[in-house]
């Protein structure tokens, strides 16, 4: 009997990447042929894991690197200013994801697999799959698609209105339909299937049968609502081991063993119009928090103004690097906060947009997180008051090695390909 296959496609910053990647082994241990579908950006840097690569067109990635997405991320923008720059990538958006529609189809066209694994970003993945008579899922970093009353979607306030936490689940598939036409189009053209009508779920496509929704965090951070549908699942995190055949450069394993613990800092995939300034501002709160820094140059390629006490540094596995730390200082996207969470250490979470306010919440609930620090009102005196919140606060600092212990009890890989692995057979 030939092996079993799967398509898995996603998209998005390094973050929305290495979980898929993660699932992806997953997945060939399980005796699972895959293809992993994503940016052409992350091609040399898949193949590193033995993970089939397809492809995709890296523009609208670059347009995070544009003026306007650098407006639209750097919370100190003026509303103005973001809404115009809003229109214009809006503009711009139209024939991208034409394109990645085009490729989503040639993926699976070409491999012919038995499952396709989608993310939220690559939404003509479920029609590809009802057009080739094969399942669908969805995997997703963070509840956003499956409505609950038990809070609302990441990143937006809670409020104690009635029926507003569903609520907030009807606007991002409102915000989805904006895709229907598109959508139609598409299906029409390429794929040779009638429209989808207004009372479908753009993502959910009648023809394809339930779609399950796999939620690649933990329980012990959000636990599965009671409300949901038994197509809903909260797996536990999709996480590498990256850690285990990591050697670090030697300049950053010599500052490590030079003094005390440090504190990390590093914003990911969030860009900076002015990337001198900020890092001035990060070592500035550094010193005034009387800690040593270690800073991650991210895509926005901080510069820090450095000495004896301070490093910047290129990627490096955050499995490795957090547990060495005194605390961690992110921009609060989903798998930087995951890795903040195993590492046993407090952190600081300074949110640009987006679920970022959601997780830097969820940290405070949780715990283990200091006092948040939005980036529009991130400043050296604001930035170093969380620090050394961080790093004094006994409570934050057991909660944090308690929580840490839960989640690597869990194998979230294991329980997500368990599930896959039965839609396949069923």
């Amino acid at each position: 009997m030939p092996a079993r296959k799967a398509l898995i496609c996603t998209y998005g910053s390094h973050g929305d990447v290495e979980p898929f990647v993660a699932l992806a082994k997953g997945l060939q241990a399980s005796g699972v042929e895959v293809l992993l579908a994503t940016s052409e950006r992350f091609a040399d840097w898949v193949g590193l894991y033995g993970v089939p690569f397809f492809p995709m067109s890296d523009k609208s990635l670059a347009t995070i690197d544009s003026e306007d997405g650098k407006t639209m991320l750097e919370g100190s923008s003026g509303w103005l200013k973001r809404v115009a720059a809003g229109i214009r990538l809006a503009k711009e958006s139209g024939p991208i994801n034409k394109e990645l529609m085009a490729q989503t189809w040639e993926a699976a066209n070409g491999f012919r697999s038995d499952v396709i694994i989608f993310h939220v970003k690559l939404f003509a993945a479920p029609h590809v799959a009802e057009k080739l008579g094969v399942p669908a899922i969805l995997g997703t970093l963070q509840p956003m698609i499956v409505p609950t009353a038990a809070f609302p979607i990441l990143g937006l306030p809670q409020l104690p209105l009635p029926g507003y936490n569903r609520l907030t689940y009807a606007l991002v598939r409102s915000g989805m339909a904006m895709f229907r036409k598109a959508i139609n189009r598409f299906r029409k053209d390429a794929l040779g299937l009638p429209p989808v009508g207004r009372g479908n779920h753009v993502l959910f496509p009648p023809g394809v049968g339930t779609i399950p929704v796999l939620h690649a965090v933990s329980p012990h951070v959000l636990p599965r609502p009671t409300d949901w549908p038994d197509s809903a699942h909260v797996t536990g995190y999709w996480r590498l081991d990256r850690a285990k055949d990591y050697t670090p450069p030697p300049e950053l394993a010599a500052f490590l063993e030079s003094g005390p613990p440090p504190v990390f800092v590093g914003f990911g995939s969030m860009t900076s119009a002015d990337p001198k300034m900020l890092g001035r501002l990060v070592t500035g709160a550094l010193r005034k928090a009387g800690q040593r820094g270690v800073v991650a140059k991210g895509w926005v390629e901080l510069e820090v103004e450095g000495s004896g006490d301070i490093i910047a540094i290129d990627p490096v596995p955050f499995d490795w690097l957090f547990p060495r730390m005194a605390a961690v200082v992110h921009h609060g996207g989903a798998g930087t906060t995951a890795e903040g969470f195993h590492a046993g250490v407090p952190c600081v979470i300074c949110p640009f947009f987006g679920d970022q306010p959601g997780w830097a919440r969820l940290s405070v609930e949780l715990g283990v997180g200091a006092t948040p620090v939005p980036r529009k009102r991130l400043s050296e005196d604001a930035l170093a008051a969380s620090i050394r919140e961080a790093i004094s606060d006994a409570t934050l600092r057991e909660n944090a090695k308690r929580l840490a212990q839960k989640l690597r009890k869990e194998d979230g890989v294991k329980a997500a390909v368990d599930m896959i692995v039965r839609v396949m057979q069923s």
